[in-house]
């Protein structure tokens, strides 16, 4: 026997169409709990709604559209504080990277297929104190640079700053900065960069777009060198004083002993 149930309940159809959503997102919203209906018969497993649901509903539908994840939304829904503004960033920093995916596809379009003069040059080691970072997505590389960066500089000791990057992107991406001291640096280690000979390239240009001289060093490399790692970005121009067309970036990939 169906339980009796308040004159103002909505089926999902007619709810469904007062809060613009399909019934397929409100049966998923309701898995997540995001939109659980207010009533559900027990023998024919029907949902109802009450109309004053439509507001939450349309809410749901309005953040998707602007790409809010639901797990925020839920936050959003109950009343937690400063999610949109979490959400803006992460939006803002998807949409620098492909603006630098965009710059690096039109210097590609304009110029061909990278190419650079490689030279071979043989390094002594170099007494450095290293900033370290992890990262698990290759888009973070950037941010985790300019934090080692910052450790390096926040010391107050200064000298030539080199990244260095390992050959493999694995689950877990080891970023590194060395900066050439023989004296220590709070924050950091004192280590040894290794000497020996190197591939090298210049690459004249912005930051983001280094990816582009790294690839035609390492497309030089293949079949002529074994390579290690790794990779060095040796910054020598200053990114304060530099506009971003003239930053000189030097590149320098390890060859193998015997090479």
């Amino acid at each position: 026997m169906l339980e009796p149930m308040s004159e103002d309940l909505l089926p999902i159809g007619q709810f469904a169409r007062l809060g613009r959503l399909s019934i397929k997102q409100l049966r998923r919203y309701d898995e997540l709990g995001l939109l659980p209906p207010a009533h559900v018969d027990p023998d024919t497993g029907y949902r109802y709604y009450r109309p004053e649901q439509a507001r939450d509903a349309m809410a749901i539908g309005l953040l998707r559209s602007l790409d809010v994840p639901l797990p925020d939304i839920d936050k959003v829904l109950r009343g937690t504080a400063g999610v949109l503004e979490g959400v803006r960033d992460q939006l803002e920093a998807e949409l620098a990277r492909r603006r630098r995916t965009l710059a690096s596809l039109e210097r590609i379009m304009t110029g061909g297929l990278p190419s650079v003069e490689v030279r071979l040059v043989d390094q002594p080691p170099q007494h450095v104190a290293v900033a370290r970072e992890s990262i698990a997505d290759p888009s973070d590389i950037a941010r985790a640079t300019s934090a080692c960066v910052a450790r390096l500089l926040a010391g107050g000791a200064y000298g030539q700053l080199t990244g260095l990057f390992p050959l493999d992107l694995n689950a877990v991406i080891e970023v590194a900065v060395a900066m050439t001291t023989d004296q220590p640096v709070p924050g950091t280690r004192p280590d040894v960069l290794p000497g020996g000979r190197f591939a090298a390239a210049t690459h004249v240009g912005p930051y983001d777009q280094i990816g582009l001289t790294a690839h035609a060093l390492l497309a030089w490399c293949a079949g002529r060198h074994p390579v290690t790692g790794p990779i060095r970005e040796v910054y020598v121009s200053d990114p304060a004083t530099t506009p971003p067309d003239q930053l000189i970036t030097h590149l320098l990939i390890p060859l193998e002993e015997n090479a």
